[in-house]
């Protein structure tokens, strides 16, 4: 082909070509040089590579919804040049109609730009937690207990919390507002106390990763229960250092050797063993090692490097909301960034308010707080769930228009998508799974080590699998409140499902996959990792037809005239011919006529022309005609 030809299917003026393909050192005199097939085909991919690395540098930041005279004063072009792009992709829009954003970015990139949708204030706000690293300073940790609900975790915090009072501040303890803020010698320390390790991985499971350590309070005498057990998953799913207070050590009945020799087992080998857990010796009962433990939350703390950025808008993580009569709605929050002050505007889920009054845990009025503190909040218009996420914005316009915003999205009712056996494999090949988290249970801690150790001897490139939480017992809520969180599946090995860890999955999307032999189990694990798992196909009816005369056509071939008996017949619908309730041949509507004229479908009563491309269909045969949709499997619930 001649150089102008070229130049024209590039879209680009003859000279300015020329002068490109003398600086790519192309060897052509003019315009009318012939270049042979396989040169023209690298100089397009040069040309190719040139412009994607040119539509990349020239990003434009616009806001949705956007008007095409919005989109066409952005690029710098005419609005009836932007016009006439969209007549030619069949889009009949005038300048004041919103573009859709699909649309937008590839005319944008047709032209040689790259649309990005300007990140807001809310989301700038949100996912830079420190805003200027220079105004970083070390904060105090957030420490939450967790273990079985007997051994002593409120009594282990009320001690250290009436502990660190000072005298005149004894008599006032009615506060009870979920956390608590204790000065140490050596430092501040935050405690939650949250009901237990479900609490915990549910806020996680909304983005509010707000413990720095967890403190898992086991009790010397009993020692490691199943509860332990699921805090530990759940602390190591979060990738959150767990400190170990052996609890109850005043009791004649304490064996603490035995404790740490359990631990040992759940990977949390003490120090005093050669392993690297912290574990403290402790008494809620005589505060005996109690100093001991605040010293090592510290010095854990230290090792963390906890900072935040005090100067930026304030932003952090609800604990608990309720209704106050003289106040309204309270809600204790715990600020993660920034100083938060009375008369902040803040948004919190679809509320928003100005902030009237701070309280710290002990009832003291605040002007303001500080990261890791702890405070109630009273200002913001309604209630909101624990684990929300709270931000300081400029002003109450930009608050209201964030919550509508929120409130907008929230009636989409967006379903999580959860690692399924019937995804995993695209998510491998996609790059976007680097660990097939699964959580077992199993009828016995037998068989559950059985599956564990033939799991992980399962190699498949670019994955690994990680067990997340193993159990003997029903799936139950905390399973599926951890796979939720952690993105897992949940494998079931001879067990029952609770209704309410049920109901829960069903609403969260998470799959529940239970079997009664092993092998079928590892078998459909290894398939899916593989991909060979054959996905079900979910068939939409869309209409019967009846075949009363068959004409043979020379050109077009077999012809079924039919009269269509419900719902319609649909062109390039897939479709399947019955015979006396059989079905003799399955594949595609290729041709659909009304009378001679081709129809895209021909709805119930009427009568048509059908070619299946089924030499052998006869009268009286039924054809059905359907949609089909790659569905994933259904939960085994």
């Amino acid at each position: 082909m001649r150089v102008y030809e070229l130049a024209k299917e590039l879209g680009l003026d003859s000279k300015e070509f020329l002068k490109k393909l003398k600086e790519m050192n192309f060897p052509v005199k003019s315009h009318l040089s012939i270049i042979d097939e396989e040169t023209a085909q690298i100089i397009k991919e040069e040309f190719k590579t040139l412009k994607e690395k040119e539509i990349s540098k020239n990003i434009v930041e616009v806001e949705f919804p956007l008007t095409v005279k919005d989109f066409s004063v952005k690029l710098g072009k005419k609005p009836s040049e932007i016009v006439q792009l969209l007549l030619r992709k069949r889009k009949f829009l005038n300048i004041n109609q919103n573009i859709d954003q699909e649309l937008a970015k590839g005319l944008a990139y047709q032209l040689g730009f790259t649309l990005k949708e300007k990140a807001s204030l809310e989301e700038e706000l949100i996912e830079k937690e420190i805003l200027d690293e220079s105004r970083a300073k070390p904060r105090p940790p957030v420490v939450t207990l967790m273990g079985h609900i007997d051994h002593g975790k409120t009594s282990l915090l009320d001690f250290i919390r009436k502990s660190r009072l000072t005298e005149k501040e004894t008599g006032g303890i009615t506060q009870h507002i979920g956390a608590y803020q204790v000065e140490t010698p050596k430092g501040k320390i935050t405690f939650i106390d949250t009901p237990g390790h479900e609490t915990f991985t549910s806020m996680r499971a909304r983005g509010a990763n707000l413990t720095d350590i967890v403190v898992l309070v086991v009790a010397a005498d009993e020692g490691v229960k199943p509860q332990t057990e699921e805090a530990v998953s759940h602390a190591k799913a979060a990738g959150v250092p767990i400190v170990v207070a052996i609890n109850k050590i005043d009791k004649p009945q304490a064996q603490p050797d035995m404790v740490k020799q359990q631990l040992s087992k759940l990977g949390l080998s003490p120090e005093d063993w050669g392993g690297q857990t912290i574990t403290v010796l402790v008494s809620a009962k005589t505060g005996e090692g109690i100093d001991e433990l605040l010293e090592m939350l510290l010095l854990e703390a230290e090792l963390l490097e906890l900072k935040a950025d005090y100067q930026r808008p304030a932003l952090g993580v609800v604990l608990e909301s309720k209704l106050s009569k003289g106040l309204g709605p309270v809600a204790t929050v715990i600020v993660q960034q920034g100083t938060f002050r009375v008369g902040d505007v803040v948004v919190c889920a679809d509320q928003w308010g100005r902030v009237r009054l701070l309280r710290d845990d002990r009832g003291n009025s605040l002007k303001e707080a500080y990261p890791s503190m702890p405070v109630e909040l009273v200002g913001l218009g309604g209630l909101v769930s624990a684990g929300e996420r709270f931000i300081v914005v400029p002003e109450e316009k930009e608050a209201i228009r964030i919550v509508e915003k929120r409130k907008e999205k929230k009636e989409e009712k967006v379903i999580p998508e959860h690692v399924r056996l019937e995804n995993i494999y695209e998510k491998i090949k996609r790059q976007e799974l680097k660990e097939f988290k699964v959580i077992i249970k199993a009828d016995t801690y037998g068989t559950l080590e059985a599956i564990e150790d033939i799991l992980k001897k399962i190699e498949v490139p670019s994955i690994e699998i990680k067990i997340l939480h193993k159990g003997v017992g029903v799936v139950n809520l905390s399973d599926v409140i951890l796979a939720d969180a952690s993105d897992a599946l949940i494998l079931g090995f001879k067990v029952n499902i609770e209704p309410q860890a049920s109901k829960k999955a069903q609403e969260k999307n998470i799959q529940i996959k239970t079997y009664q032999i092993i092998y079928e189990l590892i078998s459909e694990v290894k398939s899916a990792l593989e991909g060979l798992l054959e996905p079900e196909i979910e068939r939409l009816f869309l209409g019967r037809a009846k075949v009363r005369k068959v004409f043979k056509l020379s050109k077009a071939g077999v012809i079924a005239g039919c009269i269509v008996e419900k719902g319609k017949m649909v062109r390039n619908a897939s479709c399947r011919v019955l015979r006396a309730g059989e079905v003799v041949f399955e594949g595609r509507v290729s041709s659909l006529k009304r009378f001679k004229d081709d129809v895209r479908e021909v709805l119930e009563g009427f009568e048509c022309g059908v070619g299946v491309g089924f030499n052998d269909i006869k009268e009286e045969d039924v054809i059905e005609v359907f949609t089909e949709e790659v569905k994933t499997r259904r939960l085994q619930l």
